[in-house]
């Protein structure tokens, strides 16, 4: 089976898994003074400082929490009441799904946010305000201009929020650059473990707790850490910071060969935003005419296995909401799916899907995929960066 669902979730690298399995021989509870709480302690803050090393904070400005979803309600719902939310039409849904209604921000056609729509909105009150823009859309894999949102903030005095989750491996990330107040972050997409995301905060920023109950975290986040995940988490950042700009050019030079393949079946297929910048590892495509549905009916059947779109929504295929603010046709609504892929895809496993799509454009010829998957091979040379597991 060939697995192009990475942003959904990625398969968990085997040293993450041995980490966790290690982590899961011993008892230990990191608010323990005994041993084995002692050793827990050890573990989750050497951790701590190599997630800072990643991103460029400082470890005592990060919180963990059981995920990215946590993180983002933390960070908005942890800002002082009668803080007005500003969040892009693209955001992930615990961003736009808050109890504080946000106000949205559009996007253009490329789903990149609009800067002009923006200031609009920063000058139009002067309540309290956070704006929330991602780094990476997770359907599309638009980077959004993340320094010049902050820029535009920051001249209103309003804070800056990020969900980072899909940038985490596929673009260099610096806190500190970015000059952001809040970002929150997420593991699993690149191989590390589900069960522990972080929130990165602007040293001396103050949050009131999302929940409550014992101190954990310096009194933001209660709750027992969960220390197998994030020994698993230890590892993966172990990965991350000595190989992570080497997987990022493979995941480029893997788009660039799908891409080329894609490109060779003609005008039947749309691959959006392909102007902007995007992800080293998305792909949106549509087939004009040809539902969303089917395409991944006949792609699970033939062995690959992609999405519709964000896995947030109940499994539900049908009009992505991300498409729909960026006013795509309607006759490319219908009829996209996402591909995504990562540290365990190899250049065969994108040929596999370009033959798959042969079934799906009958019309183009039997060996459609043929040429497609030829024409990618000959026009990307991955013999410049090894496309190793």
């Amino acid at each position: 089976m060939t697995y192009l669902d990475y942003n959904a979730t990625a398969p968990v690298r085997p040293e993450v898994r041995q980490a966790m399995l290690d982590a899961m021989r011993a008892p230990g509870n990191a608010s323990s003074i005994h041993h084995y709480g002692r050793s827990a302690r050890k573990l989750l803050e050497d951790v701590r400082a190599k997630l800072a090393k990643l991103v460029d904070a400082n470890p005592a400005d990060i919180v963990f929490t059981a995920s990215a979803t946590e993180a983002n309600h933390l960070a908005l719902q942890g800002l002082p009441r009668g803080t007005r939310v500003l969040a892009s039409a693209v955001e992930h849904l615990s961003v736009l799904k808050q109890p504080i209604d946000p106000q949205i921000i559009p996007v253009d056609g490329n789903g990149v946010v609009d800067l002009g729509a923006l200031e609009a909105l920063l000058a139009g009150s002067d309540q309290p305000t956070v704006v929330s823009v991602m780094i990476a859309n997770n359907e599309i894999g638009t980077i959004q201009p993340l320094a010049e949102v902050v820029t535009l903030a920051k001249r209103y005095g309003a804070l800056v929020h990020s969900d980072a989750v899909q940038a985490v491996g596929r673009l260099p990330l610096s806190f500190a650059e970015l000059g952001l107040d809040l970002m929150s972050l997420g593991f699993h997409k690149c191989g590390g473990p589900v069960g522990v995301g972080a929130l990165v905060m602007r040293p001396g920023l103050t949050l009131n707790p999302y929940l409550y109950g014992g101190g954990h975290e310096r009194q933001l986040r209660a709750g027992t850490h969960n220390i197998p995940a994030i020994a698993g988490l230890g590892a993966l950042m172990d990965r991350l910071l000595s190989e992570g700009e080497v997987e990022r050019q493979q995941q480029g030079v893997l788009q660039q060969r799908l891409e080329r393949g894609l490109q060779a079946f003609g005008a039947a297929v749309t691959i959006i935003a392909a102007k902007a910048p995007r992800l080293p590892n998305t792909c949106c495509v549509g087939i004009a005419n040809v539902a969303a549905e089917q395409q991944l009916i006949k792609l699970d059947m033939a062995g690959v296995a992609v999405s519709s779109g964000s896995a947030c929504s109940s499994g539900k295929v049908g009009a992505s909401r991300v498409l729909q603010a960026m006013n795509i046709a309607p006759a490319l609504l219908q009829s996209t799916i996402r591909l995504s892929w990562g540290w365990a895809t190899t250049a065969a496993d994108i040929d596999a899907l370009l033959q798959a799509y042969q079934q799906l454009l009958p019309k183009v010829g039997d060996k459609v995929g043929d040429k497609a998957a030829a024409s990618a091979s000959a026009q990307t040379d991955t013999r410049q960066i090894p496309l190793a597991i």
